[in-house]
Parts: structure tokens; C-alpha cells; sequence
């Protein structure tokens, strides 16, 4: 079992590693003498030319203005709608809960041309507000689906209790069922961040000016039209999934735990 679970982590780790090193190499060692040793001349200046030359700090910043303000929208109305959806009784709940269901089975990228004609319509194109509308469109539907399952093992007594002390519905909401949903807050923070963050389609064509494009689109474009230097591109790519590994190591443990806490619970 340890040989396998090593052969495992072996395939799994290896692609950083190619990746770390080839952002250290000329196109030559990449391609045909070194492909996948360690650099000859560790060439650092790869780093300082994505960093200088490629626009990566803008990149970066609009990549992670993005990602968070959609986190705080999709963390806040995918709350709010599952606690409509599951405590409260109202008409039609039941249809409006299936509506929301109907966005698991509709993929992101098959509502590229109407969304691009909505957003044209009401002159949001070119802006970040392009990219982070959709974004937090699209993951509302898993949002709600993870927080439903939270919210299910969460007593009715609490509210009751609390109603009876006379608090409100939103003092309920928010000094009762949001500090309870801090795992589930987390689960979603990171599936949000990681589609947020390595989506592609929509970034290169809701945002064309070259102050809001994303990490991926400046990658992307990196790749010259005859002839491409794949040290800088290695070195950005390796820019780009810094963040994702620092937040899945400081992360991973507690979003383990809450997956299971939400598996007992639904």
C-alpha cells in the first residue's frame, strides 16, 4: 500500500517539478538535451522578465480582485438563498430551489455568446465586474448545493430559541446560522478561488483591454506567433500556481474536515 500511495504522490508531484524546472531552462534543454533533469544554469532571469516585461503584477492583481470579490458575493447570496430555501416557507420554494439545481447541469462555457450580448448590452465589457458577475453566477448552484447539505445538521431548536428572545430573522441569520456555516464557508471560499482563478475562456473575451486581463490570458499570451521562449511562459505558469498550493497547504486539513462534516450532516 505505501508503494502505491508513493507511486501515486510521485505522478502527482512530478508535474510541479517539470514544471518548476523547465521555467529554469532554454528552449534547447527543454526540448531535446535536458527535457526533464535539472537545469544546467539555473536561470533565474526568467522570473525578472515576467515579472518586468509581461505586465504579471497588474495580471495578478486584477486575477486576485477578481477572485475575492467573487468569493465575498458567491460566500454572502449562496448563504442567504440556501437559508431562504431550507428554513423558510414560502410559495413556490420548491421550484425556485430546482432552478437553482438547473445550474449544475449548464457548463460555464456553454452561455459564452449570450452572456457576452448581456453584458455588451449594458456596456459592462472590458471591466472586471465582466468576469466577476458570471463567475459568481455560475458558482452560486454549487455553492448552494454544498451549504445545503451544511445547513440540514444544524437544529431547528437554535432558531427557535432564538425567536423566542425575541431576535429577528436576520439576527438569526447572521449571529446563528452564519457563524455555524464557517465550514462550509471555507469549502466554498476554495472551489470559487480555484474556478475564479484558472478560468480562460470568459477572461480573454469579456476583458480584451489589457488592464483587466487576468494571470491566465497574459500567459496565454506569452506564446509568441513563430517563435516562443518557454523559460518566461514556465516561470509565470509557476507564478500563477504559487497561490493555489499555498492556500490548499494552509487549507487542505480544514476543508477536508468540513467535506466530511457535511457528508455525515446531509
Amino acid at each position: 500500500m505505501y508503494f502505491l500511495l508513493s507511486v501515486w504522490a510521485f505522478l502527482q508531484l512530478f508535474p510541479l517539478y517539470w514544471m518548476f524546472t523547465f521555467s529554469l531552462k532554454t528552449n534547447q534543454e527543454i526540448f531535446s538535451d535536458n527535457p526533464i533533469g535539472l537545469p544546467r544554469s539555473w536561470l533565474w532571469s526568467h522570473y525578472r522578465d515576467v515579472i518586468e516585461n509581461a505586465n504579471m503584477f497588474r495580471y495578478f492583481a486584477n486575477s486576485l480582485i477578481v477572485s475575492a470579490v467573487t468569493i465575498a458575493i458567491v460566500s454572502m447570496l449562496g448563504l442567504m438563498a440556501t437559508y431562504a430555501l431550507t428554513r423558510m416557507l414560502w410559495r413556490g420554494r420548491s421550484f425556485v430551489r430546482s432552478y437553482y439545481m438547473l445550474g449544475l447541469a449548464l457548463p460555464i462555457h456553454a452561455a459564452l455568446l449570450p452572456v457576452f450580448l448581456v453584458l455588451k448590452n449594458l456596456n459592462m465589457l472590458n471591466s472586471l465586474w465582466a468576469l466577476i458577475l458570471p463567475y459568481a453566477a455560475f458558482a452560486l448552484s454549487v455553492a448552494i448545493l454544498i451549504f445545503i447539505g451544511f445547513i440540514s445538521g444544524i437544529p431547528n431548536e437554535l432558531e427557535e430559541s432564538a425567536c423566542l428572545d425575541g431576535c429577528s430573522v436576520y439576527g438569526i441569520f447572521f449571529r446563528i446560522i452564519a457563524p455555524l456555516m464557517a465550514p462550509a464557508l471555507s469549502v466554498v471560499a476554495i472551489f470559487t478561488f480555484l474556478q475564479c482563478w484558472n478560468e480562460l475562456l470568459f477572461a480573454s473575451v469579456y476583458a480584451t483591454d489589457w488592464r483587466y486581463k487576468t494571470l491566465t490570458v497574459g500567459i496565454m499570451q506569452m506564446a509568441g506567433q513563430y517563435r516562443t521562449n518557454w523559460g518566461p511562459i514556465g516561470a509565470g505558469l509557476t507564478v500563477a500556481t504559487a497561490p493555489t498550493l499555498i492556500i490548499y497547504i494552509i487549507l487542505s486539513e480544514k476543508v477536508q474536515k468540513s467535506l466530511v462534516l457535511g457528508a455525515i450532516k446531509g
